[in-house]
């Protein structure tokens, strides 16, 4: 494990330390949505941004910052830590645990080291220049995502098809007629289920930096794709398609291709 790899790994403990408390609690919250769209944030979303702020300023004072609840700080920067403190926020109000807390190093523009953790369940799907591995319980499990020869035999999974925009949903029923089974609900948590070789294909829109920059690193070392809705790299505001076996990305775009066009125009 590089130095960059073991100190995202002690980011994603600091920010389980911080919200883990929270979780299943009592604890404030607001609406930070408009026109009706319920977009909670919590004092444990703050909290642990916070914290992870506080630890990478003491170690790596030159490194730049992304994060949801706490905006810029020197983005142009080599080195930018891109932060959500905690990615699917409806389920931490809910108690369910399929939150989870993301953070990715980006270099020269692009993600380099990610991770995926699940504090409640002790769960950090770590990936960068050593490869990709669970760590749990003190041990560490190597990721790798499983074979699908087609979208017939694929397991796939998004958000909420009611995130969708009209023509995003038309495209997201496309792909989901043409594959075996779909999971709703699991924010980023699915992502690091394809890295494990559980899902094969997630497809979500509208995502911002710190939604998806952390699943790159963690889904490209465990041997799968990430992509926007065109085939390029994904982009902020972005379309995202995730593959474990790469023969999936292409019948995948071409259910996916007006949409993304679309969005673009």
């Amino acid at each position: 494990m590089t130095e960059l790899e073991a100190f995202t790994v002690d980011l994603a403990r600091e920010a389980a330390r911080v919200s883990l408390p929270f979780f299943r609690s009592v604890f404030t919250q607001e609406d930070k949505g408009a026109g009706g769209v319920f977009d909670p944030v919590t004092e444990a979303d703050r909290a642990a941004e916070a914290a992870i702020r506080r630890r990478i300023a003491a170690r790596y004072p030159d490194h730049g910052v992304i994060g949801e609840e706490y905006g810029e700080d020197r983005p142009d920067a080599d080195h930018v830590w891109v932060l959500d403190p905690i990615d699917g926020t409806r389920a931490f109000i809910a108690g369910l645990p399929s939150w989870t807390c993301l953070i990715a190093l980006r270099h020269e523009g692009r993600p380099r080291v990610g991770a995926i953790a699940q504090p409640y369940l002790d769960e950090i799907f770590l990936g960068g220049p050593s490869g990709a591995r669970l760590l749990k319980g003190g041990v560490e499990t190597p990721l790798k995502t499983r074979a699908c020869a087609g979208l017939a035999q694929a397991l796939i999974s998004t958000t909420d098809p009611d995130l969708f925009t009209p023509v995003e949903r038309d495209a997201w029923i496309r792909v989901r007629a043409a594959t075996r089974l779909a999971r709703l609900g699991c924010d980023a948590y699915a992502y690091a289920m394809l890295a494990a070789g559980t899902i094969d294909l997630v497809a979500e829109s509208g995502l911002k930096v710190w939604d998806w920059s952390a699943l790159v690193p963690v889904i490209e070392a465990a041997g799968g794709q990430v992509s926007d809705w065109h085939g390029g790299l994904p982009h902020d505001g972005g379309q995202i398609l995730a593959v474990g076996d790469a023969r999936l990305q292409e019948p995948a775009l071409a259910a996916l291709r007006d949409a993304a066009l679309s969005r673009v125009g």
